[in-house]
C-alpha cells in the first residue's frame, strides 16, 4: 500500500503503489485518482485506507484539479465541501500537520519540505509541467513563506523513467530547449524525455542540495500504475506533511521503510 514512507527532521514524504485497496480491474486496487473512472465510493475508501495507513485524518488531506500547468495554490487548510477545487499543479502550505497530495501514473510526483520555516509543497511535473516551470513556481511559493532553498528536501518519487518515455524527436528537443537535463533516448535508441531528471536540474539551480529520486520506473513496475502502459488505469499518491509539534519533536533523520 505505502511504497516508501521517509522521515526527515519532522518532514514526511510518502508515496503508494497499487496494492491494498479495493477498486476492480482496470484500477486495481489502490486508485487514488477521482478522476479517471473509477467508482467513487471505492476511491473514496482508498483515501481513507492510505491516510490511515500513513497515520493522517483522511479528512486534512489537500487533493489538486491537476491540468499539467504551472500555477499553484497556497493553502491553510483542505477545501470545503463547497468549494471547487482549483486547477493547480502546485499545492503549497504552512501549516504542520496538513497533509499535500499529489496524483500521478507516469508523471513525476515532486514533495518538498522546509522544516525550520514550517513549509511544505506538493508538485505534478508531466512533460508539460517541467517545460512550463511548476517546480519553480513551487519553491517560489515557499520562499515567499519563509522557507529558504538551502534548508528544504526535495523527493521525487516512482515516475516513467528516461529510457522508456519515448517521444518524437521535435517533442524532444522542444522539452530539451527549455530544459536540457531532460533529453534522453530509450533503451532501443529512440528519442526521449527523462522529467525527472529535468525536476532535478531544476531543483539544483535553485540551490536545492538535498535531492532524492525513486528508482522506480511506472512502465516497468506492475505494483504501479501506468498510463503510458495501460491507459486505462489509477492512479498513485505521494503526500508530503510536517509534524504537528514541529521539528526536532521526532528525534531528527529517519530511515525509508515500506510501510505496514
Amino acid at each position: 500500500m505505502i511504497g516508501q514512507h521517509v522521515l526527515v527532521s519532522g518532514a514526511h514524504f510518502a508515496f503508494t503503489d497499487r496494492w491494498g485497496g479495493v477498486s476492480a480491474a482496470p484500477y486495481e486496487e489502490l486508485n487514488l485518482g477521482g478522476a479517471v473512472g473509477d467508482d467513487p465510493a471505492a476511491v473514496r475508501t482508498n483515501r481513507g485506507l492510505a491516510a490511515k495507513a500513513l497515520g493522517l485524518d483522511p479528512e486534512l488531506v489537500v487533493w489538486m484539479n491537476q491540468v499539467h500547468g504551472p500555477d499553484v495554490a497556497v493553502v491553510d487548510g483542505p477545501w470545503g465541501a463547497d468549494i471547487e477545487v482549483p486547477a493547480v499543479d502546485a499545492v503549497v502550505t504552512a501549516r504542520r500537520g496538513l497533509a499535500l497530495a499529489v496524483l500521478t501514473a507516469d508523471c513525476t510526483p515532486v514533495l518538498l519540505a522546509d522544516p525550520v520555516a514550517g513549509v511544505v509543497a506538493a508538485a505534478h511535473a508531466g512533460r508539460p509541467g517541467m517545460v512550463a516551470g511548476v517546480v519553480p513556481a513551487a519553491v517560489a511559493a515557499m520562499v515567499s513563506l519563509g522557507a529558504e532553498p538551502s534548508r528544504i528536501t526535495a523527493r521525487t518519487g516512482p515516475a516513467v523513467c528516461g529510457k522508456c518515455y519515448e517521444v518524437p524527436a521535435a517533442m524532444r528537443d522542444e522539452v530539451a530547449a527549455a530544459e536540457p537535463a531532460a533529453r534522453s533516448r530509450t533503451s532501443w535508441g529512440t528519442p526521449a524525455v527523462d522529467v525527472t531528471a529535468g525536476v532535478h536540474a531544476q531543483l539544483a539551480a535553485l540551490g536545492i542540495t538535498d535531492r532524492q529520486a525513486s528508482g522506480v520506473c511506472t512502465l516497468e513496475s506492475h505494483d504501479h500504475f501506468s498510463y503510458r502502459r495501460d491507459r486505462t488505469t489509477g492512479r498513485l499518491a505521494g503526500y508530503v506533511w510536517l509534524d504537528a509539534e514541529g521539528p526536532g519533536a521526532t528525534g531528527g533523520e529517519g530511515s525509508g521503510h515500506d510501510g505496514p
